[in-house]
């Protein structure tokens, strides 16, 4: 930046915004703002008062000054040089409350001025006129203001043209006129910037806020469907271990204590798995236990949770499913897990389940078939309430451009039918 001729680097400019003049005439400046906010009469009146001491005084006191220009012009009284000076300055106290019509009053006292042949250093007000008139006015309503000023300036470079040319009078007020709307220009676009970056900010503020609350609504989901699962699968596991293990235990005292061992084992891990999503969720890294997401290696293990509640397993895969990305592995674990659980929840401990997984042409498969209820002399399952199992399932296929089917099968039982891509989501997307 250049100041005065002297190049100044973005350093220097910064211990000059630093410095404390700089700030204590920032805080003035803010004070005046906040002042004038509250009591916008008190502003005006300054301006009135100001233009009257500097302005208005000399005119008054110096009346035995005489230029060449006041020989050529008349001299009136004290009383109509003072009512004069009150028309043109007054009007000045409603220049920001009636921008138009404050001007057209000090113009018309202008123009009665100059016909009177008088001179005053008043007539600045007209220029503080044009200046308040250019920043408050819509630009369509200032074309009959510029016509009037320039009668009004032709006026004036008549009754100096006995001194000067009426050329180069009209070139100096046209000059000074022009100034004061560029003035006034200037200050409005200014405060257009701020009202835009003000606006801005405000938007970037809710857009912000949205966004956190949107985050925070994304991970509550994502939590809520971990937690469910979780804790969904290994209460389901362990309801129906604990009926099958008050069934048996009148006729078979050790398939009883085999039950409530696996019930046991069952909730340890739970609660394991629980601890670990809430020390993620408290940020607990450094004494939560961390354990890898499951994956497909891991369906082997919950198939073998699944046998001992009951049901008869078959689990088997196609393709090279070990070698699926984490993300998809995890998916398909917990569609499996989901879909598992559902059927031991609705169809009972004496169904039978097929699982399979089949990677093949950039997809994934899952199936899990079950035979549909016990039959009619094995006790009844629970009545279980409809969950949100099949929508969480379906958000995880989402996450791969997948879908997921559910719905009863020939002959009985339930198909819970659902494919992933092997590319993700954002990347099939972009290909578009």
């Amino acid at each position: 930046m250049t100041i005065a001729g002297v190049t100044m680097s973005p350093e220097d400019t910064d211990h000059l915004a630093a410095h404390p003049l700089v700030d204590r005439l920032a805080g003035l400046g803010q004070r005046l703002r906040r002042l004038d906010a509250r009591r916008p009469w008190l502003f005006d009146a300054a301006v009135v008062t100001a233009v009257l001491l500097v302005f208005c005084i000399p005119d008054l006191v110096h009346t035995d000054e005489r230029r060449e220009l006041r020989l050529l012009l008349n001299h009136p009284p004290l009383a109509a040089t003072v009512a004069l000076q009150l028309g043109l300055v007054l009007p000045l106290f409603w220049r920001r409350r009636a921008p138009t019509a404050a001007f057209y009053a000090i113009a018309a006292v202008f123009v009665l001025q100059w016909s009177l042949g008088v001179l005053l250093r008043a007539d600045v007000a007209l220029l503080i006129a044009i200046c308040s008139l250019v920043l408050r006015v819509h630009p369509a309503r200032l074309l009959w203001a510029g016509l009037t000023v320039a009668a009004a300036m032709a006026l004036v470079a008549w009754r100096a043209s006995a001194v000067v040319t009426p050329w180069d009078a009209l070139f100096f007020l046209y000059s000074a006129a022009t100034a004061a709307a560029a003035l006034g220009f200037a200050i409005r676009i200014r405060q257009a910037q701020l009202a835009a970056l003000r606006d801005r900010a405000q938007r970037l503020e809710i857009e912000r806020d949205q966004r956190s609350k949107l985050a925070a609504a994304t991970e509550r989901t994502r939590v809520a469907r971990e937690m469910h699962d979780i804790i969904g699968h290994s209460l389901s596991v362990i309801i129906s271990l604990a009926d099958g293990g008050a069934y048996a235990v009148g006729g078979n005292p050790q398939r009883g204590r085999e039950a409530l061992e696996l019930i046991g084992d069952t909730s340890r891990q739970a609660l394991a798995e629980l601890r670990r999503v809430l020390g993620v969720l408290r940020n607990e890294t450094e004494t939560a236990e961390l354990h890898p997401q499951p994956g497909v290696a891991e369906i082997n293990a919950l198939c073998e949770r699944i046998r001992m509640a009951g049901p008869d397993v078959v689990y088997r895969t196609a393709g090279n499913v070990d070698a699926l990305d984490p993300g998809v592995q995890l998916t398909a674990y917990r569609i499996a897990q989901e879909a598992l659980t559902n059927a031991l929840r609705y169809a009972g401990p004496h169904t039978a389940l097929d699982v399979g997984l089949t990677a093949a042409d950039g997809r994934l498969q899952i199936t899990v078939h079950d035979t549909g209820p016990q039959p009619p002399d094995h006790p009844p399952p629970p009545t279980a309430k409809p969950g949100h199992g099949l929508a969480g399932m379906r958000e995880r296929a989402a996450l791969y451009a997948g879908t997921v089917e559910a719905g009863p099968r020939p002959g009985g039982g339930w198909t819970v039918w659902a494919i992933l891509h092997l590319t993700p989501l954002a990347t099939l997307e972009g290909r578009k």
